[in-house]
């Protein structure tokens, strides 16, 4: 197909909409604009076309032979768009939005807040994946992720959601008044990790300790603040989530980390589905009520 050849689209809009309506005023209000513009563009089209599209010795347009003959056509090529719009339209909006998210932000702060989201978009199907995996934003597939990190990930978009520090963090019982200068000092404990991480043996080895991997306990991530609680080992979390128990005493903290850390909201480039618009545009809201952490 020749493109340049082809008339304005406003052109044919407002061509298909006065065959349409049969009047400038009402193709005009079809389209959202005035008669004067419908009846312009309808002068630019037979212009462009060097063709006369309308018969005006009467006292209103009347189509010609050839302008009935391009509204014939016109109203199969923008009947057949329209279709194969409304059809893309209905299945984005019939498909749960997929939401892939860290067990660990799931637990502790998305799923408590889900149902404010439920009750203001009831219309919103929603599927939430916990895994701590890096998982891929395929189309048609997942439609976001939410992840700890510092951003940039090649090839998708990113938005900072909330700051997120990690902190090395035990319950005072198994310290048992064990002097702690410095990550080496703790080398020796057991350690808890979210299943599929081992981000407790890169602190130990950023920090220029040696870790002692036979003493880990490999937990699902719902699990491992409970287990720390109870003393079992020592545990790298987001200190967002274990604030509380700092407060009333049940951990206490130790080192603190990557300051530059945080949550973040990731999609592929391009445009998002509304209930996707919806859902980011809640958890901005939901980010901007949270306490930042205190320092």
């Amino acid at each position: 197909m020749n493109w340049l050849q082809m008339p304005p689209l406003a052109a044919l809009r407002a061509f298909a909409a006065f065959a349409e309506t049969g009047t400038l005023q009402q193709a005009g209000a079809a389209l959202n604009v005035s008669h004067a513009a419908v009846s312009q563009q309808l002068r630019q089209l037979e212009a462009h076309l060097g063709v006369t599209l309308f018969d005006r010795s009467g006292r209103g347009l009347t189509l010609t032979a050839e302008g009935r003959q391009l509204a014939d056509a016109l109203t199969l090529g923008f009947g057949a768009i329209h279709a194969a719009v409304q059809d893309l339209a209905g299945r984005a909006a019939d498909r749960p939005l997929h939401v892939s998210v860290t067990p660990s932000l799931a637990g502790y702060w998305l799923l408590p807040r889900l149902a404010g989201f439920s009750e203001k978009h009831p219309d919103v199907s929603l599927r939430v994946d916990p895994s701590p995996q890096l998982v891929d934003l395929q189309p048609g597939g997942i439609d976001l992720a939410l992840r700890h990190g510092e951003g940039g990930w090649p090839g998708l978009e990113s938005e900072p959601l909330l700051p997120a520090p990690l902190s090395v963090v035990a319950a005072p019982a198994l310290l048992a008044g064990r002097r702690v200068d410095s990550a080496q000092d703790l080398a020796d404990l057991p350690w808890i990790e979210e299943l599929g991480t081992n981000e407790a043996s890169q602190w130990l080895s950023t920090e220029g300790a040696v870790p002692d991997i036979t003493r880990r306990i490999h937990l699902p991530g719902n699990l491992t603040l409970e287990s720390a609680r109870q003393g079992q080992g020592l545990l790298l979390i987001v200190r967002l989530f274990v604030e509380a128990d700092l407060a009333a005493g049940r951990l206490v903290e130790l080192f603190q980390s990557r300051p530059d850390g945080g949550y973040h909201i990731v999609h592929r480039p391009g445009p998002l589905r509304p209930a996707a618009r919806a859902f980011i545009a809640w958890l901005r809201r939901e980010a901007r009520s949270t306490a930042p952490p205190a320092a």
